[in-house]
């Protein structure tokens, strides 16, 4: 891999992601604070913000069309500009219009890098190399996310809000910059398709990259709200699991990577699915507050599986597909973004093991969605 390692576009992407983790974990860590204590915003607004927040997922198929007038590596360090932009503007507008402003500016920003992140990652490394290099990304922003968070934790003694995202915003616009000035675009990449594509043949890609669009809500709105809700889990104890979290995945993502390239999409995936069944049953009826904390730590660890979704897409798709297809996949994992959530709260109220019922359910049906997996070289 070392001479991964030296190709101008890893190192690019490398920059970009840490870029993006620190924009994301920044605008995360501080958002609900900010929100009710210098905004003075209720629920119903931190709501209409988080739906607003999604809004630029459902767009990423727009991608496509902008590439028309930008180079990719462009648009990507562009993406991390608006990012940086958004957050740094979010300290100076304490109102619930500001926060959706800023909100969907930054949320541009991180959705549109992430599509790109994804597609230029898949033109660039070939598939021995490319879940490797995925699994380097979610290495780096796990390290990325404890220390922004510890950052946060130190500086939150002597600044306020508005200059905490100042800075925070001010780094990652640098590093958008930086990006916007750097060329490591290679001539022998195929061209990609700059319009809109949807074809029958990507069924699979579509199925899977939406089911697990799916899950990833069930782990977003309903896991931490459990542990919470359910067996009153404190701020630091929350805390403590994301650390625990971020300090295994900064070692597991690049393993999981390598995975994929010795054992395939089909195996890793299937491996997933079945922890998955089980860990969402296992949320519905355990006890336990230790054994829960367990359960979470599990979930978010499969999390990491899903980047063989794309390395599956860059077997079998036309190699000038990668860019379209890769918007119109984000586009399509964040359609549960809007639907589940709503469905989901209603289900909590009957009964909450519901939500997780259904969501092992889903995990059974894409468990059985990936058997249809078949990738050149693997049986």
């Amino acid at each position: 891999m070392k001479t991964v390692t030296r190709d101008p576009m890893y190192r690019f992407l490398i920059v970009m992601t840490i870029a993006s983790a620190v924009g994301l974990q920044s605008w995360q860590t501080l958002f609900n604070n900010f929100a009710v204590e210098a905004a003075g915003l209720e629920g119903k607004h931190v709501g209409v913000i988080q739906s607003v927040r999604e809004i630029p997922g459902f767009l990423a198929l727009l991608a496509v069309y902008v590439m028309l007038i930008l180079r990719e590596h462009r648009l990507s360090a562009l993406s991390i500009l608006f990012l940086g932009i958004g957050l740094a503007a979010t300290g100076l507008f304490p109102s619930f219009t500001g926060l959706m402003l800023t909100t969907l500016v930054s949320s541009f920003g991180f959705h549109y890098f992430e599509t790109t992140n994804q597609s230029l990652t898949l033109q660039y490394f070939k598939p021995d190399t490319a879940p490797w290099v995925f699994g380097k990304q979610r290495s780096y922003a796990a390290a990325t996310n404890i220390g922004i968070g510890l950052t946060i934790f130190i500086l939150a003694s002597f600044l306020n809000f508005t200059n905490m995202y100042l800075l925070f915003g001010g780094l990652v616009t640098a590093a958008g910059l930086w990006g916007f000035l750097q060329n490591p675009a290679r001539l022998d990449i195929t061209p990609q398709r700059k319009q809109m594509v949807f074809r029958k043949k990507y069924w699979l890609f579509y199925f899977l990259t939406f089911m697990a669009g799916a899950r990833r809500q069930v782990f977003i709105a309903f896991a931490v709200f459990l542990l919470v809700k359910k067996f009153d889990y404190s701020i630091q104890e929350v805390t403590v699991l994301f650390v625990v979290n971020n300090s295994i995945n900064y070692f597991l993502s690049p393993m999981i990577g390598r995975s994929i390239i010795r054992f395939g999409e089909r195996k890793v995936l299937s491996l997933e699915y079945s922890g998955l069944v089980f860990v969402f049953l296992a949320y519905a009826y355990v006890e336990s507050r230790y054994l829960v904390a367990v359960l979470y730590i599990l979930d978010h660890m499969f999390f990491n599986f899903s980047m063989a979704i794309q390395t599956y897409f860059q077997k079998v798709g036309d190699p000038r597909d990668i860019a379209p297809s890769m918007a119109v996949g984000f586009t399509i994992n964040h359609i549960a973004a809007v639907v589940l959530p709503a469905i989901g709260g209603l289900l909590w109220m009957v009964d909450y093991r519901i939500p997780f019922i259904a969501g092992a359910g889903m995990a059974l049906v894409s468990l059985t969605a990936v058997q249809w997996i078949r990738t050149p070289g693997k049986s």
